[in-house]
């Protein structure tokens, strides 16, 4: 650890009483100097971790367009706190004149730990006059006490998200003010590159997307398993040959964002998004029962096989 980090942990750790050896007070399960006694060049891998949210947040994170969802706060905010995926500008966040309070999940810069930069906006909005808007987080925004997602978040909620085709949610105000006119030419710049996207919903799917590229049709499929044991299960599901989700689709692969890893099937464009609702579903209930036998069953040499040629369609997003 460099001095300076060292340094900056230590004397957080006088701030706070906290002794950033022992666990940290957040819940994390990371020690304290390694979570809310770090720097900001640390790099948080999984940083929604403990919270039912995570697929969700997630998947706002990397690859849905256009969604919001209202905040699942602790305690109840005097006005509405609504997290969107993106904000005009790539704002980090706003607040609109009627008070409303919104975050954005992709912004322009961040720190090393997304849940700590979310949660210091958070903070910074509930002070903001209305009409405010913050570009990016940087030092001192939000205060100097340390604080994350999972300090003010119902750990055990999920996000109510609703899916847009376009960004004309940029423009509602209760007031009924007129945008400006650099609102208006984001929104237009926006619109004309959104990528259809819908929720594929089925009994025992969650943060499932049929998305369309414009050339091909995917599911993405955010999944809170650890990866270890997910890459098991899919092998298992592969050696079967389970692992499509009908004869016409093909697993691509997946990609790891924030500590999860993201499934994705290509799909035949000429389908509605309706029609992947049944085959996710009977996906989900065979992938749940490999799950389940993992413990009693080791992997087989087919499927250790298995595993090491789907390892290889994988990538990492930050």
């Amino acid at each position: 650890m460099a001095k300076k980090t060292r340094n900056r942990a230590a004397a957080a750790g006088a701030a706070t009483g906290e002794n950033p050896r022992r666990p940290c007070p957040c819940g994390s399960g990371k020690r304290y100097k390694a979570c809310h006694g770090a720097g900001d060049d640390v790099i948080v891998i999984r940083p929604f971790a403990g919270l039912a949210a995570e697929p969700d947040l997630v998947a706002m994170r990397e690859f849905l367009p256009s969604a919001v969802a209202p905040l699942p706060l602790r305690e109840p905010a005097p006005v509405p706190v609504t997290l969107a995926t993106v904000l005009p500008g790539a704002s980090a966040a706003l607040v609109r004149p009627d008070g409303e309070i919104m975050l954005g999940m992709q912004v322009q810069t961040r720190s090393g730990d997304l849940s700590a930069d979310l949660a210091r906006a958070l903070r910074w909005a509930q002070e903001a006059e209305p009409g405010s808007a913050l570009p990016v987080v940087g030092p001192g925004i939000g205060g100097s006490d340390p604080i994350r997602l999972q300090d003010v978040l119902d750990h055990d909620a999920p996000l109510d998200l609703t899916l847009h085709q376009d960004f004309g949610w940029w423009m509602a105000s209760a007031d009924g003010a007129e945008p400006a006119p650099e609102v208006v030419a984001t929104l237009e710049r926006a619109n004309a590159v959104i990528m259809p996207t819908e929720p594929v919903v089925a009994e025992g799917v969650r943060a499932a997307y049929w998305v369309d590229t414009g050339s091909k049709a995917h599911l993405r499929w955010v999944r809170p398993e650890p990866e270890e044991r997910l890459m098991a299960a899919l092998a298992r599901l592969q050696a079967r040959g389970e692992l499509n989700l009908t004869e016409d689709t093909r697993y691509a692969g997946a990609f790891r964002a924030h500590g999860l890893l993201v499934p994705v099937w290509d799909l035949d464009r000429e389908q509605h998004h309706r029609e992947w609702t049944e085959p996710a579903a009977a996906f989900a209930a065979r992938l749940d029962a490999v799950l389940a036998g993992l413990d009693d069953e080791p992997l087989t040499g087919d499927e250790r096989r298995a595993r090491d040629a789907l390892a290889g369609k994988q990538i990492t997003l930050r």
